[in-house]
């Protein structure tokens, strides 16, 4: 495997990380009744793609300090990553 190619994936898997991070740190400390019952709430009303959407808020950073630092194929995956998960939200939003 190339080393490009390698970077591309350390970027993807970093960008679901940072998503599903910035999740649990959205619902454990925004919102008011805690993770359990955020989780609750989230799979009760529907809101799998709202959650999702806030939870992707730190690949923002993420994308910026790879540019930063010249490491454009790591920004690439990071990229690859926020797309997987709009495809995501909307697939929640649609079904």
């Amino acid at each position: 495997m190339k080393l490009r190619n390698k970077h591309i994936i350390i970027g993807f898997l970093l960008s679901i990380f940072a998503t599903i991070a910035g999740s649990y740190l959205y619902m454990e400390f925004i919102m008011r009744e805690g993770f359990e019952a955020s989780w609750k709430w989230m799979l009760e009303t529907q809101n799998q793609g709202t959650i999702l959407s806030l939870g992707a808020i730190p690949n923002l950073l993420l994308f910026f300090v790879f540019l930063r630092r010249k490491e454009d194929y790591k920004a690439r995956g990071v990229l690859i990553g926020v797309i997987l998960v709009a495809l995501t939200v909307v697939g929640f939003k649609l079904f």
